[in-house]
């Protein structure tokens, strides 16, 4: 792999060369991971994805929906209990009786 040379710029920036930058398709703005090395430090793309995030009344829909039985469905009302809400208002689906 060939490779080329680059100078440290004030603040520790680093200009990684137009060939590697298109070769790795890293653009202006792109992430990338610096990750020390034994021997130097090794620069990488990076990915980010969106985390979603759930409100606790869709937490708690989660929860009672997939209780699987009686059992199962009376902890998960519990812990909906725990989260400060009311079972009852949480729109959910129950278990079928087996």
């Amino acid at each position: 792999m060939p490779t080329e040379m680059s100078k440290v710029g004030k603040r520790g920036a680093v200009v990684i060369p137009a060939s590697l930058r298109r070769r790795f398709g890293i653009k202006e703005g792109s992430l990338v991971i610096a990750e020390g090395r034994a021997d130097g430090v090794l620069i990488r793309p990076a990915a980010a994805f969106p985390l979603e995030m759930y409100a606790p009344e869709r937490q708690a829909e989660f929860l009672l929906s997939n209780a699987v039985g009686a059992k199962d469905y009376a902890q998960a009302k519990e812990e909906v209990r725990k989260m400060g809400l009311d079972p009852r208002k949480i729109p959910h689906y129950k278990p079928v009786r087996s």
